[in-house]
């Protein structure tokens, strides 16, 4: 193959992209600085473990319709894990957005991180609302007529019509959440690019985030940062 060739080739383009804007380094640490130890680092995980367990609920409701959820006590069950993860995942997502926002997270150059994580929220909130329609039940239908007049006002009701179930269904079981499986990987790659914002009092000490003090602190246990991998 000439060079020519080669340099057009666009697996070679893609993969030397990647590596030069996220180094393996970066995509599979093995050290992390200190203070990500702190529980305001965990709001994020446990929001994207919420979403996975919205997914794997849902997905088996799909399968089954809403026949099963409403009248197999197994169908209750798993209708209850879904309601549930819901809860937590908004939860989880607001902790999260209030403690970025304290923590000026769009520092650094990750203003993009928090632009998407913002859309993640707004796109969640109509996911939120389909999926409230698509209970197939009299609350779904009170808040489908409650909430038409709002949507018709806009002018959007001839494309988003809260009282067809077809429409709202295929909605939150397909659409939307392949559109936060999308967002959410760009995020994901944004966190991994940037790296998570260092908190305002470290933000001008190397030492907790610099590799040379994670290798000195390997050697030494009582150092700051903490080794993760391999243990």
């Amino acid at each position: 193959m000439s060079s020519d060739k080669q340099s057009k080739n666009w697996t070679r383009g893609m993969r030397d992209w990647l590596i030069r804007t996220i180094p393996m380094e970066n995509l599979l640490p093995d050290t992390l600085p200190t203070y990500v130890h702190s529980y305001v680092y965990l709001f994020g995980i446990l929001t994207l473990a919420s979403f996975l367990w919205l997914i794997i609920t849902g997905t088996v409701l799909a399968i089954f319709g809403p026949d099963w959820w409403h009248v197999s006590s197994v169908g209750h069950f798993f209708n209850s894990m879904h309601f549930w993860s819901v809860q937590a995942f908004f939860f989880f997502m607001v902790l999260h957005l209030w403690a970025q926002f304290l923590m000026a997270s769009w520092r650094g150059g990750r203003h993009w991180t928090w632009i998407g994580g913002w859309v993640l929220f707004l796109v969640s909130i109509v996911a939120g609302l389909t999926g409230y329609l698509s209970q197939n039940n009299f609350d779904s239908q009170w808040i489908g007529l409650q909430g038409k007049d709002a949507i018709n006002s806009t002018g959007l009701g001839g494309f988003f019509n809260l009282l067809n179930f077809g429409q709202m269904y295929s909605l939150h079981i397909f659409v939307i959440p392949m559109v936060l499986v999308v967002l959410l990987m760009g995020h994901l790659f944004l966190v991994r690019k940037h790296g998570v914002v260092e908190p305002f009092e470290d933000e001008h000490d190397p030492a907790l985030h610099d590799e040379a003090s994670v290798n000195q602190s390997s050697a030494n246990p009582d150092a700051s940062v903490s080794q993760r991998g391999g243990e």
